[in-house]
């Protein structure tokens, strides 16, 4: 039994870095109609890992940041494989920024193995600018929805995840760094990458049962499927905007505390 649960961990992380997986950029383009891209950080450059923007959900305008994958191999080494860069991250909160300005919605789709490592992004704020996502996050006074489509790893997911509400889809996976790290930097070998998964407690089922996610949502392919979790979005959306700014406020800053 034990060896079934450690199976159905990992298979959950290679479900959730499957090509199969709807792409983030087609999500987007569903769900918002009129949706326009906005570019550049307004300070040294534009990451396209970060597609981000606005548009309207049944007439309703909202600001959508999305951190995505290639379509293909090409594309994939151009956004690093999803890993966002310091001057994507700025631009994430540019717009979240924005959105609260013009009393927008905010609304992130995330699939990211994890921010990129690399000494130029470390040189240009990286880690600051993830820190910088999660304060305004959390104080940002428009309803804030995050979803974990993909990968969700590391403080580059975290950085755009800290919304009202937090779902993830079915075959998705978050956690603080992926199970090959975990298994090299415990156990001093990533093949146990299987067993690490297993312990991590990453997969939906389990964040659900540890309150840091809140609502599991059923792979989204067809047409049909994205009609309903757009009907999601908008009906959780109403209910945020109904809610006085203030109780909005707390109930976020308490459901983050509670982790």
């Amino acid at each position: 039994m034990t060896k079934t649960t450690k199976k159905a961990a990992f298979d959950r992380v290679l479900e959730a870095r499957s090509n199969d997986k709807i792409k983030i950029k087609t999500l987007v383009n569903e769900i918002a109609d009129n949706f326009i891209e906005l570019h550049g950080d307004r300070a040294y450059g534009d990451d396209s890992a970060v597609y981000a923007g606005i548009g309207s959900l049944n007439g309703q305008p909202v600001t959508i940041i999305g951190i995505r994958k290639g379509d293909d191999e090409v594309s994939d080494a151009d956004v690093h494989f999803g890993s966002a860069e310091p001057d994507g991250y700025h631009k994430a909160l540019r717009l979240m920024k924005q959105a609260e300005k013009f009393n927008r919605p905010v609304i992130t789709l995330i699939n990211t193995p994890g921010a990129y490592p690399d000494v130029e992004a470390e040189y240009h704020g990286q880690g600051y600018l993830i820190s910088q996502l999660i304060l305004q996050g959390m104080q940002l006074k428009v309803p804030y929805i995050s979803v974990i489509v993909g990968e969700g790893g590391s403080g580059g997911a975290l950085a755009l995840a800290v919304g009202d509400c937090v779902w993830a889809f079915e075959n998705s996976i978050y956690s603080i760094l992926s199970p090959e790290g975990y298994a090299t930097i415990l156990w001093k070998d990533s093949s146990r990458a299987r067993e690490a998964a297993d312990v991590m407690k990453l997969t939906p089922e389990d964040l659900i049962k540890q309150g840091i996610i809140d609502k599991i949502i059923p792979e989204v392919r067809t047409s049909a499927e994205i009609k309903q979790f757009k009907a999601q979005l908008f009906d959780k959306m109403e209910e945020l905007r109904a809610m006085p700014e203030q109780e909005m406020l707390q109930k976020r800053f308490t459901r983050y505390r509670g982790f």
